[in-house]
């Protein structure tokens, strides 16, 4: 039972509540007890200053002690109250009312307080069958060279009814106070959690098929609001990573499936006819050979790919000059280039050492050169060129191509995009130059971001496009 949230809460919610009470209570029944308390010592003592000034003054006229005693009890009028004045030897000199010291016991240690002008306050229980108990105020003073102790006193069972009465009227207020919490932490945390029951059950309903739907936000600037709006953030990447999955896989079959038609058409119609030459059969052999290399390519790169997103794509760091290593690949470059009669320059390069796996990153700047080679008309240019600073090398790849269209630059570097599938399959089939497929850029930025690096397209017009990639220097 304790499993559910709401009732975790409600119990929390009453156990705060309940220790404010409990405490509340508490303070004020202290407070309050120790004011009355405080009243009926500030009334006793007063009494004792009377009754002591009034005796002093028939002292000092020469009135014998008892009559002095017995006129300032007759002057004070207070009828819950009790008042007896002794001398030195313990004798009662006079009391109000008669008989009154006889049922209360002297406090223990009474009788041997210093002569000054202070009241001591005592609680006692009266020695009769009431056993009633009463506050006793004493002072021992000296009044016309004698020693006298005056005793004030009074009940303390009114006192003690009154606050018997407060401490059940604020002991009540405990109950009803954790009822009224219960109830009210049961509402709201009821009302707290709505919003989650509802963002639950409409998760319940959120499955693969229908990732467009999300969670309702009812207050978007509340913690559940943005619980809710990253939830939703979560199932937007989610829809866009199912989305981008199932466009591959489309991508993918349609790339897979175009060379193993055309392997299959040429087989088939080679083999329609039992006489055929020898140059027939070398011709679909030849057909057969490039599509199983365009085929074999696309294996590799998907795989390559896979490998990268899962962070486990092989690399093997180690020195290297990456100013050799981008002359090399131009020079490489060039070969094909020259088939469309385009200039590759390269002007010299200062010396660059860097750190990562060679092998890939020279995988990464023939993808590169090789797509602004299959971009670039017969008669353009292609410029290369390295810089050094801030621990990085910047490795420009500038040509003079057809350009990419303002739609087509954001998905330059998504799998199997091509701005012009059918030229680029063309072209590809025809010069030799890539896959085809789509899957070169993608792989030249998976190696980039495995090397710490970047590679983004600068710019692109109609005079051209501008790929920039960013290694670092050393080891990360």
């Amino acid at each position: 039972m304790l499993d559910s949230v709401r009732l975790r809460l409600t119990l929390w919610h009453v156990t705060v509540f309940f220790v404010i009470l409990l405490g509340f209570s508490t303070g004020t029944y202290l407070f309050v007890r120790a004011h009355f308390l405080d009243r009926a010592d500030g009334i006793l003592r007063s009494l004792g200053s009377a009754t002591i000034s009034i005796m002093r003054q028939g002292l000092s006229e020469g009135v014998p002690e008892n009559l002095a005693a017995r006129k300032a009890l007759s002057m004070l009028d207070f009828p819950t109250h009790s008042i007896a004045i002794m001398n030195d030897q313990g004798d009662l000199i006079a009391e109000r009312p008669p008989g009154f010291s006889a049922r209360i016991p002297w406090p223990a240690g009474a009788r041997n307080l210093p002569t000054d002008r202070k009241f001591r306050m005592f609680t006692v229980n009266a020695s009769d069958d009431t056993g009633e108990l009463r506050r006793i105020a004493v002072q021992r003073v000296v009044m016309a060279g004698k020693t006298y102790s005056v005793l004030t006193s009074r009940p303390l069972t009114p006192l003690l009814g009154e606050l018997n009465m407060d401490r059940l009227v604020l002991g009540s207020f405990v109950p009803i106070g954790l009822l009224i919490a219960g109830l009210a932490g049961w509402f709201l945390s009821r009302k707290s959690l709505a919003p989650v029951l509802a963002m639950a059950e409409q998760a319940r309903r959120i499955s693969a098929e229908n990732l467009d739907q999300r969670l309702p936000v009812l207050n978007a600037r509340d913690e559940l609001g943005r619980l809710a709006a990253t939830f939703n953030d979560l199932l937007s990447r989610l829809n866009s990573a199912f989305g981008q999955q199932r466009q591959f896989v489309a991508d993918a079959s349609h790339e897979l499936r175009t060379p193993v038609s055309v392997m299959r058409t040429a087989t088939s119609v080679t083999l329609e006819k039992a006489d055929r030459t020898s140059e027939e059969y070398r011709n679909a052999l030849t057909i057969v050979d490039e599509q199983s290399r365009r085929l074999s390519r696309i294996v590799e790169d998907m795989f390559r790919l896979a490998r990268a997103d899962a962070g486990r794509l092989a690399m093997e760091s180690r020195p290297f000059y990456l100013d050799e290593l981008l002359a090399e690949t131009s020079r490489a470059t060039s070969i094909l280039a020259a088939s469309k009669n385009v200039c590759v320059e390269l002007p010299a390069l200062s010396e660059a050492s860097c750190y990562g796996d060679e092998d890939l990153v020279r995988r990464m700047l023939m993808n590169v050169l090789e797509n602004a080679v299959k971009y670039t008309p017969p008669g353009g240019r292609i410029a290369v060129s390295l810089t050094s600073g801030n621990g990085c090398h910047l490795v420009a790849v500038s040509d003079t191509g057809i350009g990419i269209s303002a739609e087509a630059q954001p998905h330059v570097f998504e799998r199997f995009f091509r701005a012009d599938k059918a030229k680029s399959r063309k072209d590809g089939l025809k010069d030799g130059i890539g896959s085809g497929a789509g899957l070169g850029l993608a792989i030249a930025r998976s190696i980039a971001e495995a090397h710490g690096g970047s590679l983004v397209l600068r710019h692109s017009d109609q005079q051209g496009s501008t790929f920039l990639a960013t290694l670092p220097a050393k080891a990360m």
